[in-house]
């Protein structure tokens, strides 16, 4: 009964009670982003339309759609969803790792923090722009997604609906970020991540209609047996994904005595935790973005040829063959590898234990320390890529080889899991650190929920 008493009391608190309404009350909004229409497309068409792409560019279609809450079906103001930000976010990321600029600004505190978030908006507008333009284009071109002759997308196409489903789109995208800003500040969480939860978990009363007519009715085409076994897969499933986000190597760091007049300060041993999946869900964002590449643009041709057609089939996650599977684990470990290269700096890391008093025990300060570093965050970002590549695949080879939709497929691993998994880990524990400060007890019996 703690879990339960534990959100009973956060009610209890008024600045943690109005931090969660404004949270719902901002969500609320987000979803009305979402319903709202921007002008000039007939919604019956265009839900005719992705209807009938498939391959990879369907999977890629179904996966946008699953971050903006299936706002792409009702081409809604939000369409573009909260992804342009992270891919800005992703971009201004990797670029502070080479640009010495950037990565002087991140050392600098909140400041620089702020003039980085400054950028990354910037960046955001551009990327918005873009994104609409290709989206709006796309829709203008019927034929591409194989309409009959003279049935159409957009109602009145030209420059005009280019130039305010763009403006209009940005703007509902600029919306959302400015949204998750205010629910960062003011709510409980961290905003943009519980925007693209909350585009995930829109999308389940749709995959409890689906599974509701694979496992019920006349059309059924699995037992009541399927669904108690699809059912504790689920929950293994999910705890996996647990493990896997909340895993961490916990280095013992002892701290040396100092003497400032007439006090001492320091002394004692701390822990460095070093979490096991470190790049997070980034690997896979990277994966699915250049395993989707290849099909798309042979769709996009327009050939005929045999190993056109050869090829298409090999990147497309909806046959799952081994050269995919094999391709696919292969940029999962090294985007893995590449993202913890670019944003865990061992040198660094040393240098500040080294500044501070801290050390390894039966380890030297500074280089010696640094190749301690590298050497252990190598070896568990090895055992985190290796559990992020099985739930990776957990979900493809549910649809390849099992026959379940791919929306429900979604929810056994993936991107997707692991995003509603790490989020919901991070604004509970926000919610018990609440809790413990005022004298409440915690979600848990023993202990507290270690942070991420």
């Amino acid at each position: 009964m703690s879990f339960f008493s534990a959100f009973i009391n956060s009610f209890k608190i008024p600045e943690l009670r109005s931090r969660i309404i404004f949270t719902f009350g901002i969500i609320l909004v987000c979803r009305l982003l979402a319903w709202i229409p921007a002008p000039g497309v007939d919604l019956a068409v265009l839900k005719q339309a992705l209807g009938n792409v498939g391959g990879a560019a369907g999977q890629l279609l179904d996966m946008f759609s699953l971050f903006t809450g299936g706002a792409l079906e009702q081409f809604g103001v939000g369409s573009l969803g909260i992804m342009p930000y992270i891919s800005a976010s992703i971009i201004i990321q990797l670029m502070s790792a080479v640009v010495p600029s950037l990565e002087r600004l991140k050392r600098e505190g909140e400041a620089g923090q702020a003039k980085i978030s400054q950028y990354t908006k910037y960046l955001t507008l551009f990327i918005c722009v873009v994104q609409g333009w290709f989206m709006v284009s796309a829709f203008q071109h019927s034929e591409r997604f194989q309409l009959p002759a003279g049935v159409d997308i957009v109602v009145n196409p030209g420059f005009m609906f280019v130039f305010i489903a763009v403006l209009t789109l940005t703007a509902g995208a600029m919306l959302l970020v400015w949204l998750g800003d205010q629910i960062t500040d003011r709510g409980i969480g961290n905003g943009v991540s519980i925007i693209i939860t909350l585009g995930i978990i829109a999308q389940l009363p749709s995959a409890i209609a689906v599974g509701k007519g694979m496992f019920f009715g006349q059309s059924a085409t699995f037992s009541v047996f399927h669904l108690a076994a699809l059912l504790v897969l689920f929950f293994l499933v999910t705890a996996a994904c647990i493990m896997l986000t909340m895993g961490q190597r916990r280095i013992t760091v002892q701290y040396a005595k100092r003497q400032v007049g007439r006090q001492q300060y320091g002394g004692g041993t701390q822990y460095m935790p070093l979490r096991v999946n470190y790049s997070g869900v980034m690997p896979l964002i990277f994966a699915q973005a250049i395993m989707t590449f290849p099909s798309i643009f042979l769709a996009f041709t327009g050939s005929s040829a045999p190993w056109v057609s050869t090829l298409q089939n090999m990147f497309d996650p909806s046959q799952a063959g081994i050269f995919y599977i094999l391709l696919y684990t292969a940029m999962i470990m090294f985007f893995s590898y590449f993202w913890v290269a670019t944003q865990f700096n061992p040198i660094q890391v040393a240098d500040d234990l080294k500044k501070s008093g801290g050390y390894v025990p039966g380890i030297r300060p500074g280089k010696p320390t640094a190749e301690f570093m590298d050497r252990t965050m190598t070896r568990i970002t090895l055992a985190g890529s290796i559990g992020l590549t099985v739930l990776a695949l957990f979900p493809i080879l549910l649809t390849a080889k099992f026959g379940i939709p791919f929306i429900i497929a979604n929810f056994f691993g993936g991107t997707s899991l692991l995003i509603i998994v790490g989020v919901l880990l991070d604004t509970m524990r926000q919610i018990e650190t609440h809790l413990l400060n005022r004298n409440y007890d915690g979600f848990l019996r023993k202990g507290k929920m270690r942070g991420r």
